[in-house]
């Protein structure tokens, strides 16, 4: 792709995620919602390669009913009460709606199908902008109209989430496809808290997208798309793979390291609203997730010489690595003994 050309389309993916994330009115949360769905189409499908060109197709096509959705609450919000502003939607069916059109946009479950295709035919680095700075402009919208927003429904998305997410990526080769299914798991604790400490829900996505930029990076660097490569990238950068397994075993919230943090507050909190079947369900549907992590892990990690698989040999490039990774992983890994900061913050 022109550089000039991602240098536009990149400066329109900034500017409409702060267009969002700093409106009051929502005809201009809608515009920011807009300009950045129109900037990460051409990124999905600039391999022309025909399941690209559907991922963006698909993208498309939900993004904009989504967007429909958004404008249609807004709208019937505006119409009973004549507020436009974003944090005054108090209509219950427009609640309801708007629900929907960010579960949408989000891809939590019942309208997550679109979400594991769209990542499986894009490339890495812009799978990696679709699962993290993406979801921000919809999840602000979320945080600022949460009082508003219906407990039980949140929490029924959130648990089903949880659990498809987990279900889902337990059968699957493809490592973005199991990145999909991972970031519908995370989504489903961001939703769980939203209406109880709207705070948690966006520590828990702040984390979420250290941890999964590391992850990104690191396959986009040893360039791995599938289980059956990942199985004999250990002979080539045996210390990235090492790094990739902890970030992994963070990502699926193990103790020792950063990812147990905001699964840890959040089951507090839970507890503390009387919630504890909830978060007692959610935390053994988290098992599910765990195994497909530690199946990545174990590939990561495999030492076994290559077998006489299927796919080309890839050459032994000694490019240096990007910098980012070391600075994300340590992150990702070590963030646990802070803990109290870091609840100070949020």
């Amino acid at each position: 792709m022109n550089p000039q050309a991602k240098l536009i389309f990149m400066i329109s993916l900034v500017l409409g995620t702060t267009i969002t994330i700093s409106s009051n009115h929502w005809v201009l949360a809608w515009t920011g919602l807009e300009i950045n769905t129109l900037a990460i189409l051409p990124l999905i499908s600039k391999s022309h390669h025909p399941r690209a060109i559907e991922a963006a197709t698909k993208y498309f096509l939900t993004q904009a009913a989504a967007s429909a959705l958004v404008l249609f609450s807004s709208m019937t919000n505006a119409w009973h009460t004549g507020q436009w502003d974003i944090t005054q939607l108090t209509h219950p069916t427009s609640c309801l709606i708007l629900t929907s059109a960010i579960s949408m946009k989000l891809g939590l479950v019942p309208f997550h199908f679109w979400f594991p295709e769209v990542l499986q035919g894009s490339p890495l680095i812009t799978g990696l902008i679709l699962s993290t700075a993406m979801k921000l402009p919809p999840l602000t919208l979320l945080y600022m109209t949460s009082p508003s927003l219906n407990p039980t429904v949140l929490t029924t998305l959130a648990i089903l989430s949880a659990a498809l997410g987990g279900w889902m990526g337990l059968n699957q080769t493809q490592i973005r496809k199991i990145m999909a299914f991972s970031s519908i798991s995370h989504l489903g604790w961001m939703a769980i808290i939203l209406t109880y400490d709207p705070k948690l829900t966006l520590l828990n996505f702040y984390l979420y997208s250290m941890m999964t930029a590391a992850v990104f990076l690191t396959l986009n660097t040893i360039k791995v798309m599938k289980l059956t490569t990942l199985m004999t990238a250990w002979t080539k950068t045996p210390s990235l793979n090492a790094m990739l397994l902890l970030t992994l075993l963070s990502l699926a919230g193990l103790p020792p390291l950063t990812g147990f943090l905001p699964k840890w507050l959040i089951i507090q909190e839970l507890t503390k609203q009387d919630m504890a079947p909830a978060a007692t369900m959610i935390a053994l549907l988290s098992l599910l997730s765990l195994f497909f992590y530690l199946r990545l892990a174990y590939c990561t990690t495999i030492t076994l010489p290559p077998h006489t698989t299927n796919y080309m040999k890839q050459w032994r490039t000694n490019k240096p690595t990007n910098p980012m990774i070391a600075i994300l992983t340590t992150l990702s890994i070590t963030l646990l003994p802070i803990a109290p900061l870091i609840r100070f913050i949020f």
